[in-house]
Order: C-alpha cells, then sequence, then structure tokens
C-alpha cells in the first residue's frame, strides 16, 4: 500500500487558478519530491538524465517512480503548482466541454475540458500541467484562455469514460448491421474494412482497450449479434459493440492490421502488428479461429512503456524479496518460475532480468513473443518456421559467451537438457515452466528426462505464483468479522479468519467501474533448493513430500501469501480462494 506523504490539499470551489502556464518544470517538481522524500536519489537521477538527454519525459514518468498513489501525486503537483485541486466527484459535477474535442485527443493527451458553475469560464483540468502544448492545443480548440485545475490520472481516465461513454455506440445485431458482403466479394470486404466508418470503430475499440488496462480483446460472432469482451484485471468485461460496422468488415479490418489473409476464412491464423494508441506504443497479437457462425479474433495487447519494473512492486513479503535479491547475486544455476498461462510469469521474468542488467552482464533471452524491450539486453523471439526453437537459441547462446540467459519457457527435453547444462557451464539461466507448485517442478524436470544428480547440481529456487486482483483503494470497505458474518460466508474460515479480524471488501465506484478491484498483484511462494529438498530430488520424491519439507523449512505458500495479503486489506477472501487451494 502506498504511503501518503500528502496531507489533503483544500480546493478553492470559487474558481480555478486563474493561469494558463504554471511556473517551474518537471525537474524543479522532482526536485521538490526529493526533499521531501517520495523519490529516491537513485531514481532521481535516472528522471533528471532522461530529462537532459531531451527524452519525453513527463510527470506520468515520474509518478511512477514514486511511492506515491495517483490521489497524492496530484495532491503534491497542486500544491507545487498553485492550483486548484479536484477529486473524481467535483470532476462528475462540472459541465462537460469534451464534445468540443475529439476522443483520441482527449484519451491520448488524459485532460478534461468543463466549465465550473461558480467561475463561469473554461477550465482544463489536467493532471500534467508541465504539458504545456495540450494547454495551446485546448485554448485554440476553444477559441479562449483557459483556466488550468489538477485531477489524479485515474479520475480524470474515470470522468472521461463517464462522458465519453454517453455517446457510446449501443450494440448491434447482424439484422441490423450494415449490408452483407457476399462471400465471394473480397475486393468489396476488403474496401469496406478500409473505410472510415470500420477504421474509426477498430481504432475506438484499441483506445477504450488501453483505457481500461485490458490486456485482451476478443472478438465474438454469435446468432443474436457480434460480443466484443475485454480481459481486464485478468477477467472478462462486455463491452458496447460498434453500431452500422458489420462483423465481417470488423474482423477484416483486425486481419488488415496484422497481416493475415482476408480470403483465408475456414484456417486459423495467427499474426501481429506495432501500433500508436493513444499516446503509447503497443505490440498486438491477433489470432482469429473460425467458428459456426463465422470468425472469431482475440486481440493481445502488450504496451511498449509498462512503467519501472522494481521487485518491490511484484507483490513479493518482506522476508521473500530478501529470497529473490539473495538468488539472483548467484553466479550460475537455474531459477525457474512456474504457474499458468496469465498467472504473471514473465512480468517477473523481466523484473529479475532488469535488476540483473548491468554493463558488466551479458544477457541473452529467448522469447514466444518479446512483451518487455529492456534496454541493454539482447532479446529474440522464437521463429520454429525457420528452426528458431527454443532449444535451438539455447545452442546459439552458450557460444555467445552470456553471464544470464532467459528462456521463455521448458517446453520439451531437449530444451530442459540444454538449459541444465547452461547452467552446469557458469550461466543462471531463469526460465519457466507450466505447474500448480514450486514443488511440482521437481518431479516435472526429472520426467522431462534431466538426470536427477544434474537437477541437485543445477536448480537453485523454484518460484510459484498467481494473481489475484487489489481491492479499489477508493471504494474497499472494512468489514470486523463477528459470528453472524463468520456463519454466511464459510470462506472466511477457509482461510483461517476468526471472529474480530479486520478484513476488508469490494465495493464499487466509478473509479474500478464498479467492479470493486482495481489492478492485479502476486501471491507466491519460493522454493529454495537447500540440502533438505536436494536429498528428495535423489530419491525422485513426489511434489506433496517436497512441499512439506519445504514449508518446514521457512517456505511461505502461495495460500499463506494470499491470506496475508488479505489481511492487509489489498485483496479479499474470495480472490485468495479463486487462485489458491487451501493448504
Amino acid at each position: 500500500m502506498r504511503p501518503s506523504l500528502a496531507q489533503p490539499v483544500q480546493v478553492d470551489q470559487t474558481a480555478p487558478s486563474e493561469m494558463t502556464m504554471p511556473a517551474g518544470g518537471s525537474l524543479e517538481f522532482v526536485g521538490y519530491l526529493a526533499r521531501k522524500h517520495a523519490v529516491t536519489g537513485d531514481l532521481l537521477s535516472k528522471f533528471a538524465a532522461a530529462d537532459s538527454r531531451g527524452k519525453d519525459k513527463k510527470l506520468r514518468d515520474l509518478w511512477e517512480l514514486t511511492d506515491l498513489s495517483a490521489s497524492d501525486f496530484a495532491d503534491e503537483i497542486a500544491r507545487f503548482y498553485k492550483l486548484t485541486r479536484l477529486d473524481l466527484p467535483q470532476l462528475l459535477a462540472t459541465s462537460s466541454l469534451a464534445g468540443r474535442f475529439s476522443r483520441r485527443f482527449l484519451r491520448e493527451t488524459m485532460v478534461f475540458p468543463c466549465q465550473i458553475e461558480e467561475s463561469g469560464g473554461n477550465t482544463l483540468v489536467v493532471a500534467d500541467p508541465t504539458d504545456r502544448s495540450i494547454i495551446h492545443a485546448a485554448e485554440l480548440a476553444l477559441g479562449a484562455p483557459v483556466a488550468l485545475a489538477v485531477a489524479s490520472f485515474d479520475d480524470i481516465a474515470t470522468a472521461l469514460s463517464e462522458r465519453l461513454g454517453d455517446d457510446e455506440p449501443t450494440a448491434t445485431e447482424f439484422g441490423e448491421s450494415a449490408p452483407a458482403q457476399r462471400d465471394d466479394d473480397i475486393e468489396s470486404l476488403r474496401d469496406l474494412a478500409s473505410g472510415a466508418p470500420v477504421v474509426r470503430a477498430v481504432n475506438d475499440l484499441l483506445e477504450k482497450a488501453v483505457e481500461l488496462r485490458a490486456t485482451d480483446i476478443h472478438v465474438e460472432p454469435f446468432r443474436s449479434g457480434l460480443v466484443l469482451r475485454m480481459r481486464i484485471d485478468g477477467l472478462l468485461r462486455v463491452v458496447p459493440t460498434p453500431a452500422d460496422v458489420s462483423p465481417q468488415a470488423l474482423i477484416s479490418r483486425i486481419k488488415i492490421l496484422a497481416g493475415l489473409n482476408i480470403a483465408e476464412r475456414r484456417l486459423p491464423q495467427d499474426g501481429a502488428a506495432h501500433l500508436r494508441v493513444a499516446r503509447s506504443d503497443i505490440d498486438i497479437r491477433v489470432a482469429t479461429m473460425p467458428t459456426q457462425i463465422g470468425e472469431s479474433a482475440v486481440i493481445r495487447l502488450l504496451p511498449k512503456d509498462r512503467g519501472v519494473l522494481e521487485i518491490v512492486k511484484l507483490g513479493l513479503s518482506n522476508h521473500d524479496q530478501e529470497k529473490l535479491r539473495r538468488l539472483l547475486d548467484l553466479p550460475h544455476g537455474m531459477i525457474v518460475i512456474t504457474g499458468p498461462t496469465g498467472s504473471g510469469k514473465t512480468t517477473t521474468l523481466a523484473t529479475m532480468l532488469t535488476a540483473l542488467n548491468d554493463p558488466i552482464r551479458k544477457i541473452l533471452t529467448i522469447e514466444d513473443p518479446v512483451e518487455y524491450e529492456i534496454r541493454g539486453i539482447n532479446q529474440s523471439q522464437v521463429k520454429p518456421e525457420i528452426g528458431l526453437t527454443f532449444a535451438a537459441a539455447l545452442r546459439a547462446f552458450v557460444r555467445q559467451d552470456p553471464d544470464v540467459i532467459m528462456v521463455g519457457e521448458v517446453r520439451d527435453t531437449e530444451t530442459a537438457h540444454i538449459a541444465i547444462h547452461a547452467a552446469l557451464t557458469g550461466h543462471l539461466v531463469l526460465t519457466t515452466l507450466h505447474t500448480e507448485t514450486a514443488a511440482a517442478a521437481v518431479p516435472r524436470l526429472l520426467d522431462l528426462g534431466v538426470e536427477a544428480f544434474l537437477l541437485q547440481s543445477t536448480l537453485r529456487a523454484v518460484i510459484a505464483q498467481r494473481l489475484v486482483r487489489v481491492l479499489c483503494e477508493r471504494c474497499k470497505t472494512e468489514h470486523r468479522l463477528t459470528a453472524a458474518s463468520m456463519a454466511a460466508d464459510p470462506r472466511y474460515d477457509m482461510l483461517g479468519l476468526k471472529i474480530g479480524d479486520c478484513v476488508h471488501e469490494p465495493r464499487g465506484c466509478e473509479r474500478c467501474g464498479g467492479a470493486g478491484y482495481r489492478g492485479r498483484t502476486g501471491v507466491f511462494e519460493v522454493l529454495e533448493i537447500n540440502d533438505d529438498v536436494r536429498a528428495l530430488i535423489a530419491s525422485r520424491t513426489d511434489s506433496g513430500t517436497i512441499a512439506r519439507t519445504a514449508t518446514r523449512t521457512g517456505m511461505t505458500t502461495m495460500f499463506e501469501d494470499g491470506v496475508a495479503k488479505c489481511r492487509a486489506g489489498v485483496t479479499a477472501a474470495a480472490e485468495v480462494l479463486r487462485v489458491t487451494t487451501v493448504g
């Protein structure tokens, strides 16, 4: 939970600050935060170095370097630049001027133009008052100077979603869509997919996904109509379907973006593209699948700028953080991350590589796909069609004089053998496996044909993880358990909670879209391979025995880590039981 360094800002309700350009640049504000100990010296130097190179560093980048919440960060901005501070209810109570701007401009610049009844003039609510080009653009669009006010990045995004959602297109059914194209009329379909309405619909869909922090977009045809869903914080959510756009045209536009063959509708296809959406660079991966009704598509969104990758932000407990840092100091050996698809393994690996990234080390990775681009690391992507597999890349890596090797996944016997021998010959190898628990990774590697004595010599640790949704800081409610609440919800007893314990529950507000959750964090178990576990590897013992031995010697299980996060108010009891098993 981020600490609050700022006292509540007193908002002047009479009028916003009558100024178009605040005094003081981003570096002055950095110094101000440094004096308040909101940023460390190391992170301060990184921001200053990037700024001196002329890189487009904004206050949002600075926020990622601090331990402040979005609300506290906005308080500090308002205090430093002497601007009026508005919270979300005040934003929603204003008269919106969003209709005089394009949706894309508002979403990309993260500003909210409005009129406040008390002042009567035009007000531009910003999260970053140092971006002068945006202020000038707003004044040109409104034809008059604007007064500035400050709100948090989250509150502006929520306000824009509320106001721009008023005129969001409604769902359409197949019978109400644009005239259907004949299946054999590919050129007409291509022309339709390149038309302004379809292009705008797909662009709006991608912008909406970025705004909602979605990881995937599902485009699914049914007899009743086209259904669009986005995976947000790990769960799917239905979103409105564009009106007056035929399903075939929408799918064809997506296929054109990904470089796929729009004439091929009988076979699955995979494609990719690099796009600029809402001022963010993203890679998309598109997978299509023929269904009985038509083609469905899943778009995976891979943002290029995901903020600062730091071990403290993964969600590890202090005890497990110390273990991980100690493991990363090892000169050689193998560290394995386990968990199902979508459990955050790639993010953990990228964070570990960032911690290891240093000019004195050569780091090579082979991934499928490359989701995080990290400066200073040689990253490659598998291409099975030309023979570049994990195993082939690993064989080449050992001739490149590396210090650290990262293998996206150990999928077969050949990859497992090469990875083990790379760890045996003086390299630190990081990789992933698909197993339920950390202890289950040991028998899985043995099943892949790795000799037990080699595994004893090279395996240093296994980290298992899952992702739980984080309770929305704005609306979560505190609940002290009573006998009645324990009887009404047996999940509390399953977590080992007692009468009198304090937990937090989701409620739902504008900021979290009514879900009660916003963002995700990890629950972990870190299995260090000590002498007791090595003895069990030699006897090819089952995963249950390994887990019990590791727990006796200090390992915290994912379930225990989840319960600790529930007690701390980070997540709810239902979330812990959704991703972990009692044990």
